[in-house]
């Protein structure tokens, strides 16, 4: 049995600040009202994460307590697994999703099922953060059978030379790009054909034409792409690393709605000599209704009652002043700001 310290995963656990907030544990209100119906979970232990990826805040090499670095920029609270359930059963309807986040140590699969299984009562759909290296297909089975509803994998990088470097050997990083791909691949087997989610991160050094084929190929095997744009987080080794171009992740936003929702494929996009996408193989007409939609640009994560994403994580990727994945509809002062973020740069 492995030693627990007071404050370790499963009887502890960390929420993000805004689920906090959502819960009560956290004074503060969001920016433009916006809401968070996805209770978003992190598995902590005093030895921290075995991964060194560049622009993680979790990664191994930082200095501080695992449990109080923060994590896509801000706090992380740690609190006891009973606490949250409890906040989680007063504030019922409000909660529609439940995200439980893996991280690289053995005792993380085991650790998990428990969390699942102590949520469970609640009666709460369940999304997984998975964790591949430390994974195979019949622990993911595992997960489902324990009450899993989704299981997703955050790739995070486009190419495989970029993933090599930010989570591999380039870092001294545990993780291998194959082994990603195969474990989203048991994912959807496992979970069924859009029931797997995969994380990418836009900004890394990819070109849009990488990126586009990538969400592609995540298309293609049956799973859901969330897309995230890549801002830097102190302390992590891609700290001085410029934010990802807004231009560049609106237009790869765009590209993976319509990929996703049959409007278009890789194929049919159109790019410039930088790699940039230049078209998106739909009519005019057709693109200039997506766009005005605005459900492009706000956040892709796990569903709700309504379809739309519970996870709509209330910038985090980006801070208020300059919004990435909006975490409400955008409205029509929004859309002329998009439009114009998508013919920049």
């Amino acid at each position: 049995m492995k030693p627990i310290t007071k404050t370790e995963s499963p009887e502890y656990i960390q929420l993000s600040l805004a689920a906090a907030m959502t819960l009560g544990l956290r004074p503060g209100i969001f920016y433009r009202g916006a809401k968070l119906s996805c209770i978003n979970l992190l598995l902590t232990y005093g030895n921290g994460c075995a991964g060194s990826c560049a622009y993680c805040g979790l990664q191994r090499q930082r200095r501080g307590r695992f449990n109080q670095r923060s994590f896509i920029r801000v706090e992380w609270p740690t609190f006891p697994l009973a606490e949250i359930a409890a906040r989680m059963k007063k504030q019922e309807a409000r909660i529609e999703r439940v995200c439980i986040s893996m991280v690289t140590r053995r005792s993380a699969v085991e650790d998990t099922l428990a969390v699942i299984r102590a949520l469970k009562p609640l009666g709460k759909p369940v999304s997984v953060l998975m964790a591949p290296t430390i994974l195979n297909q019949s622990q993911i089975r595992e997960l489902k059978e324990a009450g899993a509803g989704i299981g997703s994998v955050a790739i995070d990088a486009a190419t495989p030379e970029l993933f090599r470097s930010l989570r591999g050997r380039g870092v001294r990083g545990p993780h291998r790009w194959e082994r990603y791909w195969q474990c989203l691949g048991e994912a959807v087997d496992v979970f069924g054909w859009g029931k797997a989610g995969c994380h990418l991160i836009v900004g890394l050094g990819e070109t849009e034409t990488e990126m586009a084929q990538t969400v592609q190929r995540v298309v293609d095997l049956g799973a859901n792409v969330h897309l995230f744009s890549f801002y830097p987080e102190e302390g992590s080794i891609l700290e001085q690393r410029r934010p990802c171009p807004s231009g560049r992740f609106r237009r790869l936003q765009l590209a993976a709605y319509l990929i996703q929702n049959g409007f278009t494929t890789y194929d049919r996009l159109a790019f410039g000599d930088g790699g940039e996408v230049s078209g998106f193989g739909t009519s005019t007409a057709e693109t200039d209704i997506v766009i005005e939609s605005g459900i492009p640009f706000m956040t892709s994560g796990c569903p709700g009652r309504d379809g739309m994403a519970a996870c709509t994580r209330p910038y985090g990727d980006g801070p208020p002043g300059d919004i990435r994945s909006y975490p409400f509809m955008p409205n029509m002062e929004d859309i002329v700001k998009i439009k114009m973020e998508l013919g920049g740069k």
